[in-house]
């Protein structure tokens, strides 16, 4: 469980982060779309940060992860003149390839092609029929 602490830093690397990346590197991608990201998580001395990119389905997403790897100490400097004020040390920055999408396109794909026969009926109750009440009282 993060504390409150760890929440807080990995919310705001996140936020800057996805500022640096799309408006201050932008050349890194080569006029692409910037990566999103869509988790960052801090050690609890803040040491570390550990974030995951969510890169766009393809067959690049490897290299484009290299490329930002290879340039994790520029994206750090940018970050550091942006939290500078907030953050007495900017973490070292672990980047990751966040593959949710991916699977969650698989799962629908996989979902999509089962085939489910229909529930098989059940003998309903007249309409004209009450619902059987419970006895409460050996009277009843």
């Amino acid at each position: 469980m993060e504390s409150k602490r760890q929440q807080k830093m990995a919310s705001l690397l996140q936020q800057e982060l996805a500022q640096v990346l799309q408006r201050d590197l932008p050349h890194l991608f080569g006029g692409g779309l910037a990566p999103g990201i869509s988790l960052v998580r801090v050690t609890p001395d803040l040491g570390q940060a550990r974030v995951y990119l969510s890169l766009l389905l393809g067959s690049d997403a490897n290299d484009r992860l290299e490329i930002i790897r290879e340039n994790s100490k520029a994206i750090r400097q940018a970050l550091a003149k942006r939290i500078r004020q907030t953050a007495r040390v900017v973490p070292e920055l672990i980047f990751f390839h966040d593959d949710s999408a991916a699977y969650a396109a698989h799962m629908d794909q996989v979902l999509g092609t089962l085939e489910i026969p229909p529930a098989p009926k059940d003998d309903a109750p007249d309409e004209n029929e009450k619902p059987a009440r419970p006895r409460l009282f050996k009277g009843e």
